[in-house]
């Protein structure tokens, strides 16, 4: 298994412990990501919403650069707002010969607009990727109860991704499925954090991840888990913060996903870097941690 790999800005400062933890289980399935030469941002948030054309040539460019390296690979991206970018540009160049030439004039390049872009939720839920992944597991999480959270891009527009479901998508569930983990029902699963919001409107936004917090806890969850850089820092770093401002008692490590599937895997948290997490993330895990393999 090979994909050309798009990391995104996030993915060597705050996103570091999901890039570890993605590299880690590509390293033991032996599937192969090849990092895109020269690669620029996405985009996201600013450029969309000041000029559509940069919006769309940001990623082509992306895309282009992949599709020099002559591999004829698809084009794997860890974050949802990357993502989206990526996925939202494919599909204008695929369905309009007048934009796809037009980025090609934009980015001086050719700009075929031939490869799949997906995320890496995407990937692991293929059933060759489900069953390699079972196959290197020697340490479970039984019993532990978390929440699938998928944000609000890995699957909108349903149009563009794909997506079989906006509301309930199950591809993280039956994932950590693999790794004994119960995932809960729970009705924020597609839900916002703020985005940058939570920087530049706190008032607003810090609401938004007090809901999905509390919807989590309600539905029983021990631990939220997600899969995009940005989600799951804000809800890590905010996660204390709102327990102090709002006399709240959340406790709910934030994991993204591949992070579950690298411990049950073995790796450490040395390794993936779980104590750079802002909220406590060693303890949940060594409560469940067990030998014994991969789970139903």
């Amino acid at each position: 298994m090979q994909y050309s790999y798009y990391p995104g800005c996030s993915m060597d400062t705050t996103g570091g412990t999901y890039k570890s933890s993605i590299e880690y289980v590509c390293s033991k399935i032996n599937m192969v990501l090849h990092e895109i030469p020269d690669w620029n941002c996405c985009g996201a948030t600013c450029a969309h919403s000041k000029n559509e054309k940069v919006a769309l040539a940001l990623p082509a460019r992306n895309l282009a650069m992949a599709e020099k390296e002559g591999k004829g690979l698809d084009v794997a991206v860890p974050c949802a707002s990357c993502y989206s970018r990526m996925k939202i540009t494919a599909h204008a160049a695929k369905n309009s010969e007048e934009v796809r030439k037009e980025l090609e004039e934009i980015i001086q390049m050719p700009f075929k607009a031939q490869a799949e872009v997906l995320n890496f939720l995407e990937i692991f839920s293929k059933p060759e990727v489900m069953r390699q992944c079972k196959e290197k597991m020697y340490r479970n999480l039984k019993g532990m109860k978390v929440a699938c959270y998928y944000g609000c891009l890995t699957s909108r527009p349903a149009q563009i991704t794909g997506a079989k479901s906006t509301e309930n998508p199950m591809e993280m569930d039956e994932i950590i499925k693999l790794t004994g983990a119960i995932p809960v029902e729970w009705d924020f699963k597609t839900e916002c954090c703020g985005a940058s919001h939570q920087v530049d409107a706190p008032k607003v936004a810090r609401p938004q991840l007090d809901r999905i917090l509390r919807n989590a806890e309600a539905n029983g969850a021990q631990a939220i888990i997600t899969a995009c850089p940005l989600c799951n820092l804000n809800l890590d770093m905010r996660e204390g913060e709102l327990n102090i401002a709002n006399g709240t008692k959340y406790n709910l490590p934030i994991y993204q996903f591949t992070e579950l599937l690298a411990v049950c895997m073995g790796a450490s948290a040395k390794e993936l870097g779980l104590h750079k997490h802002f909220f406590p993330a060693f303890d949940l895990l060594n409560t469940y941690l067990k030998k014994g393999g991969a789970t139903e």
